[in-house]
């Protein structure tokens, strides 16, 4: 066989290990070696596997994967996540579907925290679903908002999913983390304000929830400074120019345990299963780059990548063209894996295509975490759906699916302002390297 005919052949076997349910790292792993395997020989298949091991290993900037999670973890563990809740409850909680819209602030707070959409959507969804159910609200609404504002955490930095970009491009994760703030505030508007509308259809879906005393209100927020502290320091001082994101990850990290322990919320256990819990994380995510990282050759010597950018420039479609079907591909791809198997198979093959298009590599990341974020809330794999369902158990799954909707409408209509005006990404970054 031809080396292309090679490399087709090698992607079609890793969608068919991913369909059989191998996992993502190891599915491309497999295809990764045995394909320098055919087309180089042992020696070189042996070689790449060796050296892009060691190399992720011992990636510097990679550290930021498991200083995050870690951070992420802790609060969890000390119940850190419910003041932030009741911080954003006392403040918006009157409103129509105020619950609801708590929820979403919640969410967009505990991302800059965790960095992970199924971990914001566990976190918020214990805390939230039964107050919500207590208070009346209708099971779409509740579950939706929650599966919804749990996407912020592929998005708001600290993003994992901008991690992996970034190691996969060869991109600052410093200007992505920037780029997501201003997307992600956009995301969490839309969905509050897609909140307040269905609650004004039907107030029955979200009730107004009880006035909370302008003392107590101040009260809870107080609560919740130290940890909304940590955060501004972590991620302002990125934004500073004071720490570069690796050393803003562990500072953040040992700040949230140092506050966890002087304020006796955390328990030895709670610790043990924090620490254990951001093992598993990380060595997957590790995996997964390794995994990455060994496909990438594969393909590089396939010429695959080379040949869909001179396909898709022939085609005549534009920029623009070009990145609907991008989009429409992430899209149908969203329902079927989930957002970091998308991430690490597509970008190697997209990536090409993106710069030779003329788009800003930081740009497309944004528009990418976006669309997988999109693919999280779709069936029929909607990880963060599963996610939810596992929380509300007595809720039909087809009842989720039914709440995202909106939610579904309201970040296209926002990746589509992102589209029009890049600035929204782009501004922050420029900003802070100009």
């Amino acid at each position: 066989m031809s080396p292309m005919e090679t490399g087709l052949t090698g992607i079609g076997a890793l969608f068919v290990l991913m369909v059989l349910r191998t996992p993502v790292a190891f599915a491309m792993l497999i295809t990764g070696y045995f394909g320098m395997l055919v087309l180089e020989g042992s020696r070189a298949a042996g070689a790449v596997m060796l050296t892009e091991s060691y190399s992720t290993v011992s990636n510097y900037n990679l550290i930021v994967v498991p200083m995050f999670i870690l951070l992420g973890n802790i609060a969890s563990a000390a119940g850190f996540s419910r003041g932030l809740y009741d911080a954003a409850f006392a403040w918006v909680g009157r409103f129509r579907g105020g619950l609801a819209s708590s929820s979403v602030l919640g969410c967009a707070i505990f991302s800059a925290v965790s960095g992970s959409s199924v971990a914001t959507a566990i976190t918020i969804g214990k805390v939230a679903l039964p107050e919500m159910k207590r208070l009346g609200y209708q099971d779409a609404l509740s579950t939706g908002s929650i599966a919804a504002g749990g996407t912020l955490g592929f998005l708001i930095p600290p993003s994992t999913g901008f991690v992996l970009y970034a190691i996969l491009t060869e991109q600052s994760i410093g200007r992505l983390f920037m780029a997501g703030i201003l997307p992600g505030l956009l995301l969490m508007a839309a969905f509050i304000g897609t909140i307040a509308l269905i609650a004004t259809i039907n107030p029955a879906a979200g009730p107004r929830g009880a006035r909370v005393p302008l003392g107590q209100k101040f009260r809870v927020l107080v609560q919740s400074a130290p940890l909304i502290g940590i955060i501004a320091i972590s991620i302002g001082g990125i934004y500073a120019g004071v720490f570069t994101p690796v050393e803003a990850s562990a500072i953040g990290a040992g700040l949230v345990l140092l506050l966890a322990f002087a304020m006796r919320q955390l328990s030895w256990n709670g610790f043990c299963s924090a620490i254990l819990e951001t093992v598993r994380t990380s060595a997957m995510l590790y995996m997964v780059v390794i995994g990455a990282n060994v496909l990438n050759p594969f393909l590089a010597v396939t010429h695959i990548p080379e040949t869909l950018g001179n396909a898709m420039v022939g085609l005549g479609l534009g920029p623009y063209g070009t990145l609907a079907i991008i989009i429409l591909a992430y899209v149908v791809l969203g329902m079927f894996l989930d957002g970091l198997s998308m991430l690490v198979v597509t970008i190697p093959i997209i990536y090409p295509v993106i710069l030779q298009m003329g788009f800003d590599p930081i740009w497309f990341g944004v528009v990418a975490v976006v669309v997988i974020e999109m693919g999280m809330i779709t069936p029929p794999v909607g990880l963060n759906v599963f996610v939810v369902k596992g929380v509300a158990q007595d809720v039909p799954m087809t009842t989720v699916f039914k709440g995202v909707m909106p939610f579904l409408l309201a970040m296209i209509v926002s990746l589509l302002l992102i589209i029009i005006f890049p600035q929204i990404a782009t501004l922050l970054p420029d900003l802070m390297f100009s």
